[in-house]
Protein backbone atom coordinates (compact mmCIF):
# COMPACT_ATOMS: atom_id res chain seq x y z
CA UNK A 1 0.00 0.00 0.00
CA UNK A 2 1.28 3.49 -0.90
CA UNK A 3 1.75 5.94 1.95
CA UNK A 4 -1.12 8.23 0.91
CA UNK A 5 -3.62 5.37 0.95
CA UNK A 6 -2.23 4.30 4.30
CA UNK A 7 -2.85 7.79 5.72
CA UNK A 8 -6.44 7.58 4.50
CA UNK A 9 -7.02 4.14 6.01
CA UNK A 10 -5.54 5.28 9.30
CA UNK A 11 -8.12 8.10 9.38
CA UNK A 12 -5.59 10.93 9.25
CA UNK A 13 -6.63 12.93 6.21
CA UNK A 14 -9.59 15.29 6.55
CA UNK A 15 -9.32 17.77 3.65
CA UNK A 16 -6.93 18.48 0.78
CA UNK A 17 -6.73 21.13 -1.92
CA UNK A 18 -5.11 19.17 -4.77
CA UNK A 19 -5.49 15.47 -4.05
CA UNK A 20 -4.03 14.08 -7.29
CA UNK A 21 -0.85 16.14 -7.00
CA UNK A 22 -0.54 15.61 -3.26
CA UNK A 23 -0.88 11.85 -3.64
CA UNK A 24 1.79 11.73 -6.35
CA UNK A 25 4.26 13.82 -4.36
CA UNK A 26 3.82 11.98 -1.07
CA UNK A 27 3.88 8.50 -2.61
CA UNK A 28 7.10 9.33 -4.48
CA UNK A 29 8.89 11.04 -1.60
CA UNK A 30 8.84 14.45 -3.29
CA UNK A 31 7.06 16.42 -0.58
CA UNK A 32 8.92 18.96 1.50
CA UNK A 33 6.25 19.76 4.06
CA UNK A 34 5.93 21.70 7.26
CA UNK A 35 3.89 21.55 10.44
CA UNK A 36 3.98 24.44 12.92
CA UNK A 37 4.31 24.21 16.70
CA UNK A 38 3.76 27.30 18.83
CA UNK A 39 5.93 27.03 21.99
CA UNK A 40 3.28 27.87 24.58
CA UNK A 41 4.77 25.54 27.25
CA UNK A 42 8.11 23.95 28.08
CA UNK A 43 7.02 20.54 26.81
CA UNK A 44 5.13 19.06 23.90
CA UNK A 45 1.93 17.31 24.90
CA UNK A 46 -0.40 14.64 23.61
CA UNK A 47 -2.14 17.21 21.42
CA UNK A 48 1.10 17.45 19.39
CA UNK A 49 1.58 13.70 19.30
CA UNK A 50 -0.39 12.97 16.17
CA UNK A 51 1.51 15.62 14.20
CA UNK A 52 4.85 14.17 15.28
CA UNK A 53 3.78 10.64 14.35
CA UNK A 54 2.62 11.90 10.96
CA UNK A 55 5.97 13.61 10.33
CA UNK A 56 7.74 10.38 11.22
CA UNK A 57 5.55 8.33 8.85
CA UNK A 58 6.12 10.68 5.93
CA UNK A 59 9.85 10.89 6.57
CA UNK A 60 10.05 7.08 6.58
CA UNK A 61 8.43 7.21 3.12
CA UNK A 62 11.20 9.51 1.83
CA UNK A 63 9.55 12.91 2.29
CA UNK A 64 11.29 15.81 4.02
CA UNK A 65 9.68 17.36 7.12
CA UNK A 66 10.20 20.91 8.33
CA UNK A 67 9.33 21.43 11.98
CA UNK A 68 8.46 25.10 12.26
CA UNK A 69 8.78 26.50 15.78
CA UNK A 70 6.63 29.58 16.33
CA UNK A 71 9.03 31.91 18.06
CA UNK A 72 7.28 34.74 16.21
CA UNK A 73 3.67 33.59 15.98
CA UNK A 74 3.89 32.43 19.60
CA UNK A 75 4.16 36.09 20.61
CA UNK A 76 0.75 36.75 19.03
CA UNK A 77 -1.33 33.67 19.80
CA UNK A 78 -3.60 31.62 17.57
CA UNK A 79 -7.30 32.33 18.24
CA UNK A 80 -8.36 28.97 16.76
CA UNK A 81 -10.31 26.94 19.28
CA UNK A 82 -9.87 29.56 22.01
CA UNK A 83 -12.64 31.30 23.92
CA UNK A 84 -10.36 33.99 25.30
CA UNK A 85 -7.07 35.60 24.43
CA UNK A 86 -4.19 33.44 25.54
CA UNK A 87 -1.67 34.63 28.11
CA UNK A 88 1.16 36.66 26.58
CA UNK A 89 4.58 35.01 26.85
CA UNK A 90 7.89 36.82 27.15
CA UNK A 91 10.57 36.29 24.53
CA UNK A 92 12.68 34.56 27.19
CA UNK A 93 9.85 32.12 27.96
CA UNK A 94 9.37 31.38 24.27
CA UNK A 95 13.10 30.82 23.68
CA UNK A 96 13.26 28.41 26.63
CA UNK A 97 10.22 26.49 25.41
CA UNK A 98 11.71 26.21 21.92
CA UNK A 99 14.85 24.58 23.29
CA UNK A 100 12.68 22.05 25.14
CA UNK A 101 10.69 21.33 21.97
CA UNK A 102 13.84 20.73 19.94
CA UNK A 103 15.04 17.98 22.29
CA UNK A 104 11.70 16.20 22.28
CA UNK A 105 11.21 16.39 18.51
CA UNK A 106 14.50 14.63 17.87
CA UNK A 107 12.97 11.44 19.35
CA UNK A 108 10.51 11.32 16.46
CA UNK A 109 12.23 13.02 13.53
CA UNK A 110 15.66 12.28 12.06
CA UNK A 111 17.35 15.66 11.57
CA UNK A 112 20.64 14.18 10.30
CA UNK A 113 22.16 14.65 6.85
CA UNK A 114 19.53 17.02 5.51
CA UNK A 115 16.68 14.57 6.13
CA UNK A 116 14.63 17.18 7.96
CA UNK A 117 14.81 20.81 9.05
CA UNK A 118 13.96 22.65 12.22
CA UNK A 119 13.37 26.38 11.78
CA UNK A 120 12.05 29.24 13.90
CA UNK A 121 9.73 31.82 12.37
CA UNK A 122 11.11 34.45 14.74
CA UNK A 123 14.07 34.55 12.34
CA UNK A 124 11.94 36.38 9.77
CA UNK A 125 8.77 37.59 11.51
CA UNK A 126 10.48 39.67 14.18
CA UNK A 127 12.47 41.66 11.61
CA UNK A 128 9.53 42.55 9.38
CA UNK A 129 8.72 46.18 8.73
CA UNK A 130 5.05 46.83 9.47
CA UNK A 131 4.39 49.06 6.47
CA UNK A 132 6.15 46.61 4.14
CA UNK A 133 3.99 43.77 5.50
CA UNK A 134 0.85 45.80 4.87
CA UNK A 135 1.92 46.51 1.29
CA UNK A 136 3.40 43.12 0.41
CA UNK A 137 1.13 40.76 2.30
CA UNK A 138 -1.89 42.66 3.62
CA UNK A 139 -2.98 43.62 0.12
CA UNK A 140 -3.48 39.92 -0.69
CA UNK A 141 -6.08 39.40 2.05
CA UNK A 142 -9.75 40.30 2.08
CA UNK A 143 -11.04 41.27 5.53
CA UNK A 144 -14.54 40.20 4.53
CA UNK A 145 -13.26 36.74 3.62
CA UNK A 146 -11.14 36.47 6.75
CA UNK A 147 -14.15 37.17 8.95
CA UNK A 148 -15.96 34.18 7.46
CA UNK A 149 -13.22 31.84 8.75
CA UNK A 150 -14.41 29.58 11.56
CA UNK A 151 -11.41 30.47 13.72
CA UNK A 152 -12.61 34.09 13.79
CA UNK A 153 -16.38 33.58 13.70
CA UNK A 154 -16.41 31.68 16.99
CA UNK A 155 -14.61 34.55 18.71
CA UNK A 156 -16.53 37.52 17.34
CA UNK A 157 -19.19 37.52 20.04
CA UNK A 158 -16.75 37.43 22.95
CA UNK A 159 -14.22 39.69 21.30
CA UNK A 160 -11.29 39.18 18.96
CA UNK A 161 -8.23 41.36 19.47
CA UNK A 162 -6.51 42.96 16.49
CA UNK A 163 -3.36 41.20 17.67
CA UNK A 164 -4.99 37.79 17.18
CA UNK A 165 -6.65 38.91 13.94
CA UNK A 166 -3.17 39.13 12.44
CA UNK A 167 -2.36 35.50 13.20
CA UNK A 168 -3.70 34.22 9.88
CA UNK A 169 -1.53 36.69 7.99
CA UNK A 170 1.57 35.71 9.95
CA UNK A 171 0.95 31.98 9.46
CA UNK A 172 0.32 32.52 5.76
CA UNK A 173 3.55 34.47 5.50
CA UNK A 174 5.37 31.53 7.11
CA UNK A 175 4.36 29.23 4.24
CA UNK A 176 5.28 31.89 1.69
CA UNK A 177 8.72 32.27 3.29
CA UNK A 178 9.29 28.50 3.60
CA UNK A 179 8.25 28.00 -0.03
CA UNK A 180 10.64 30.64 -1.32
CA UNK A 181 13.64 29.91 0.90
CA UNK A 182 13.44 26.17 1.60
CA UNK A 183 11.43 24.70 -1.28
CA UNK A 184 8.58 23.77 1.05
CA UNK A 185 5.77 22.72 -1.29
CA UNK A 186 3.18 21.41 1.17
CA UNK A 187 1.74 22.24 4.57
CA UNK A 188 -0.08 20.03 7.06
CA UNK A 189 -2.15 20.95 10.08
CA UNK A 190 -5.20 20.23 12.15
CA UNK A 191 -8.67 20.77 10.78
CA UNK A 192 -9.10 23.93 12.86
CA UNK A 193 -6.17 25.38 10.90
CA UNK A 194 -7.83 25.04 7.49
CA UNK A 195 -8.55 28.76 6.97
CA UNK A 196 -5.06 29.79 8.05
CA UNK A 197 -3.51 27.20 5.76
CA UNK A 198 -5.59 28.18 2.76
CA UNK A 199 -4.40 31.74 3.35
CA UNK A 200 -0.81 30.58 2.91
CA UNK A 201 -1.54 28.64 -0.27
CA UNK A 202 -3.40 31.59 -1.78
CA UNK A 203 -0.67 34.04 -0.79
CA UNK A 204 1.98 32.00 -2.59
CA UNK A 205 -0.08 31.72 -5.74
CA UNK A 206 -0.99 35.41 -5.74
CA UNK A 207 2.57 36.59 -5.10
CA UNK A 208 4.47 34.14 -7.27
CA UNK A 209 1.99 33.49 -10.06
CA UNK A 210 0.58 30.38 -11.69
CA UNK A 211 3.93 28.56 -11.67
CA UNK A 212 3.88 28.44 -7.88
CA UNK A 213 2.06 25.31 -6.83
CA UNK A 214 1.93 25.06 -3.07
CA UNK A 215 -0.46 22.50 -1.67
CA UNK A 216 -2.49 22.18 1.51
CA UNK A 217 -3.70 19.21 3.46
CA UNK A 218 -5.43 19.00 6.82
CA UNK A 219 -5.61 16.09 9.17
CA UNK A 220 -7.78 15.01 12.05
CA UNK A 221 -5.15 16.47 14.34
CA UNK A 222 -6.89 19.00 16.49
CA UNK A 223 -10.47 17.76 16.38
CA UNK A 224 -9.25 14.43 17.77
CA UNK A 225 -6.26 15.87 19.60
CA UNK A 226 -8.45 18.16 21.67
CA UNK A 227 -10.21 15.09 23.03
CA UNK A 228 -6.83 13.67 23.87
CA UNK A 229 -4.36 14.81 26.44
CA UNK A 230 -6.67 16.31 29.04
CA UNK A 231 -7.21 14.75 32.44
CA UNK A 232 -8.54 15.96 35.76
CA UNK A 233 -4.93 16.65 36.71
CA UNK A 234 -4.19 18.70 33.58
CA UNK A 235 -2.40 18.04 30.31
CA UNK A 236 -0.59 14.81 29.43
CA UNK A 237 2.95 15.87 28.57
CA UNK A 238 5.68 14.11 26.61
CA UNK A 239 8.26 15.22 29.20
CA UNK A 240 8.78 12.44 31.74
CA UNK A 241 9.32 15.04 34.48
CA UNK A 242 5.82 16.43 33.93
CA UNK A 243 3.98 13.18 33.11
CA UNK A 244 5.77 10.02 34.23
CA UNK A 245 6.01 7.04 31.85
CA UNK A 246 3.60 5.16 34.13
CA UNK A 247 1.05 8.00 34.04
CA UNK A 248 1.51 8.26 30.27
CA UNK A 249 0.93 4.52 29.93
CA UNK A 250 -2.14 4.67 32.15
CA UNK A 251 -3.61 7.55 30.17
CA UNK A 252 -3.65 5.46 27.00
CA UNK A 253 -4.64 2.28 28.88
CA UNK A 254 -7.78 4.10 29.99
CA UNK A 255 -9.02 5.49 26.67
CA UNK A 256 -12.70 4.90 25.92
CA UNK A 257 -13.64 1.63 24.26
CA UNK A 258 -14.98 3.55 21.27
CA UNK A 259 -11.63 5.30 20.73
CA UNK A 260 -9.08 2.54 21.20
CA UNK A 261 -8.95 1.25 17.61
CA UNK A 262 -9.03 4.79 16.26
CA UNK A 263 -5.99 5.66 18.39
CA UNK A 264 -4.15 2.49 17.38
CA UNK A 265 -4.68 3.34 13.70
CA UNK A 266 -3.70 6.99 13.98
CA UNK A 267 -0.83 6.84 16.44
CA UNK A 268 0.92 3.49 16.42
CA UNK A 269 3.23 2.11 13.74
CA UNK A 270 1.74 -1.38 13.89
CA UNK A 271 1.10 -2.80 10.40
CA UNK A 272 -2.40 -2.24 9.09
CA UNK A 273 -2.82 -5.99 8.56
CA UNK A 274 -2.32 -6.52 12.29
CA UNK A 275 -4.70 -3.68 13.15
CA UNK A 276 -7.41 -4.97 10.83
CA UNK A 277 -7.32 -8.29 12.68
CA UNK A 278 -7.96 -6.42 15.94
CA UNK A 279 -10.99 -4.48 14.69
CA UNK A 280 -13.39 -7.29 15.52
CA UNK A 281 -12.18 -7.47 19.12
CA UNK A 282 -14.73 -6.72 21.82
CA UNK A 283 -15.28 -7.21 25.51
CA UNK A 284 -12.16 -8.36 27.35
CA UNK A 285 -10.19 -8.25 24.10
CA UNK A 286 -10.57 -4.47 24.06
CA UNK A 287 -8.58 -4.32 27.29
CA UNK A 288 -5.80 -6.18 25.51
CA UNK A 289 -6.00 -3.65 22.66
CA UNK A 290 -5.71 -0.79 25.15
CA UNK A 291 -2.66 -2.43 26.68
CA UNK A 292 -1.08 -2.73 23.22
CA UNK A 293 -1.88 0.93 22.51
CA UNK A 294 -0.42 2.10 25.81
CA UNK A 295 2.74 0.01 25.40
CA UNK A 296 3.40 1.08 21.80
CA UNK A 297 2.97 4.79 22.51
CA UNK A 298 4.96 4.71 25.74
CA UNK A 299 7.75 2.92 23.85
CA UNK A 300 7.64 5.57 21.14
CA UNK A 301 7.88 8.49 23.59
CA UNK A 302 9.94 7.08 26.47
CA UNK A 303 11.72 4.04 25.04
CA UNK A 304 11.13 0.30 25.31
CA UNK A 305 12.67 -0.07 28.77
CA UNK A 306 10.30 2.49 30.30
CA UNK A 307 7.37 0.98 28.41
CA UNK A 308 8.14 -2.46 29.88
CA UNK A 309 8.46 -1.00 33.38
CA UNK A 310 5.13 0.81 33.02
CA UNK A 311 3.48 -2.38 31.75
CA UNK A 312 4.87 -4.40 34.65
CA UNK A 313 3.77 -1.72 37.13
CA UNK A 314 0.24 -1.72 35.72
CA UNK A 315 0.01 -5.52 35.87
CA UNK A 316 1.31 -5.53 39.44
CA UNK A 317 -1.22 -2.92 40.52
CA UNK A 318 -4.32 -4.10 38.71
CA UNK A 319 -3.49 -7.79 38.90
CA UNK A 320 -3.29 -7.63 42.68
CA UNK A 321 0.39 -8.55 42.76
CA UNK A 322 1.44 -5.53 44.76
CA UNK A 323 2.72 -2.03 44.08
CA UNK A 324 5.51 -1.27 41.64
CA UNK A 325 8.17 1.35 42.25
CA UNK A 326 7.25 2.87 38.90
CA UNK A 327 3.87 4.07 40.10
CA UNK A 328 3.74 7.89 40.53
CA UNK A 329 4.93 8.59 44.07
CA UNK A 330 4.83 11.61 46.37
CA UNK A 331 6.88 11.95 49.52
CA UNK A 332 4.66 13.64 52.10
CA UNK A 333 6.42 16.60 53.82
CA UNK A 334 7.18 16.05 57.50
CA UNK A 335 5.09 19.02 58.59
CA UNK A 336 1.95 17.29 57.26
CA UNK A 337 2.60 14.08 59.22
CA UNK A 338 1.33 13.37 62.74
CA UNK A 339 2.36 10.06 64.32
CA UNK A 340 2.91 8.48 60.93
CA UNK A 341 -0.44 9.66 59.59
CA UNK A 342 -1.55 12.34 57.15
CA UNK A 343 -4.96 13.90 56.57
CA UNK A 344 -6.77 12.52 53.54
CA UNK A 345 -7.43 16.01 52.16
CA UNK A 346 -3.78 17.01 52.54
CA UNK A 347 -2.70 13.80 50.81
CA UNK A 348 -5.02 14.33 47.83
CA UNK A 349 -3.73 17.86 47.31
CA UNK A 350 -0.07 16.90 47.84
CA UNK A 351 -0.32 14.20 45.18
CA UNK A 352 -2.18 16.60 42.85
CA UNK A 353 -4.99 14.10 42.54
CA UNK A 354 -7.14 17.07 43.56
CA UNK A 355 -6.33 20.74 42.88
CA UNK A 356 -7.69 22.00 46.21
CA UNK A 357 -8.97 20.85 49.60
CA UNK A 358 -12.45 21.86 48.53
CA UNK A 359 -12.28 19.55 45.53
CA UNK A 360 -10.71 16.84 47.71
CA UNK A 361 -13.55 17.10 50.25
CA UNK A 362 -16.13 16.75 47.47
CA UNK A 363 -14.45 13.60 46.14
CA UNK A 364 -14.12 12.05 49.60
CA UNK A 365 -17.69 12.70 50.73
CA UNK A 366 -18.94 11.55 47.33
CA UNK A 367 -17.34 8.14 47.81
CA UNK A 368 -14.76 8.53 45.07
CA UNK A 369 -11.60 8.00 47.15
CA UNK A 370 -10.03 4.88 48.65
CA UNK A 371 -6.75 4.17 50.43
CA UNK A 372 -5.21 0.71 50.13
CA UNK A 373 -8.51 -0.49 48.61
CA UNK A 374 -10.55 0.81 51.58
CA UNK A 375 -13.10 3.51 50.75
CA UNK A 376 -12.69 6.77 52.69
CA UNK A 377 -15.79 8.95 53.13
CA UNK A 378 -14.77 11.03 56.17
CA UNK A 379 -12.92 14.21 55.09
CA UNK A 380 -11.30 14.36 58.55
CA UNK A 381 -9.80 10.86 58.20
CA UNK A 382 -6.09 10.37 58.90
CA UNK A 383 -4.20 7.87 56.69
CA UNK A 384 -1.80 5.37 58.25
CA UNK A 385 1.09 5.40 55.79
CA UNK A 386 3.51 2.79 57.09
CA UNK A 387 6.00 1.87 54.35
CA UNK A 388 3.63 3.39 51.80
CA UNK A 389 -0.04 3.88 51.03
CA UNK A 390 -1.87 3.86 47.69
CA UNK A 391 -4.59 6.44 47.13
CA UNK A 392 -7.16 5.81 44.43
CA UNK A 393 -9.38 8.59 43.10
CA UNK A 394 -12.19 7.47 40.84
CA UNK A 395 -11.58 4.38 38.74
CA UNK A 396 -8.35 5.33 37.01
CA UNK A 397 -6.13 7.58 39.16
CA UNK A 398 -3.68 5.87 41.49
CA UNK A 399 -0.85 7.43 43.49
CA UNK A 400 1.59 6.08 46.05
CA UNK A 401 2.57 8.16 49.08
CA UNK A 402 5.52 7.62 51.39
CA UNK A 403 7.01 9.40 54.36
Amino acid sequence: MKIYDELIERGLIAQVTDEKEIREMIDNGKATFYIGFDPTADSLHVGHFMALCLMKRLQMAGNKPIALLGGGTGMIGDPSGKTDMRKMLTKEDIDHNIECFKKQMSRFIDFSEGKAMLVNNADWLLDLNYVEVLREVGACFSVNKMLTAECYKQRMEKGLSFLEFNYMIMQSYDFYKLYKDYGCNMQFGGDDQWSNMLGGTELIRKKLGKDAYAMTITLLLNSEGKKMGKTEKGAVWLDAEKTSPFEFFQYWRNVADADVMKCIKMLTFLPLEEIRAMESWEGAQLNKAKEILAFELTKLVHGEEEANKALDAAKALFGGAGVSGDMPTTVIPAEMVQDGKVGILDALVATKLCPSKRDARTNVTGGGVSVNDEKITDPMAMIEIGEYAVIKKGKKNYHKITL
